[in-house]
């Protein structure tokens, strides 16, 4: 390996240190679970897209009911006779 300049050296020691300093029995997600993390909010944010462009499409009015009949009064159920 080249000989490191002194301010590459200096940097080194001053890393080494940095990571000396980080609790060896403390887990943390790392690059792992970010890249997880941001494909479920990725995913999350396409369903969502999703499912407006879909209900943009759903048309609430309601058609009348063919079976009703062209009557005006509400329906109501006929007393038997008999």
């Amino acid at each position: 390996m080249p000989d490191m300049s002194a301010s590459a050296s200096l940097a080194m020691t001053h890393l080494a240190t940095l990571a000396k300093e980080v609790d060896e029995d403390k887990v943390t997600p790392g690059v792992l679970g970010f890249i997880v993390f941001a494909a479920m909010a990725l995913a999350v944010w396409a369903l969502m897209k999703s499912m407006s462009r879909h209900m943009h499409k759903v048309d609430f009015k309601e058609s009348p009911d063919p079976k009703a009949g062209s009557e005006d009064t509400p329906a109501t159920p006929k007393a038997k006779q008999g």
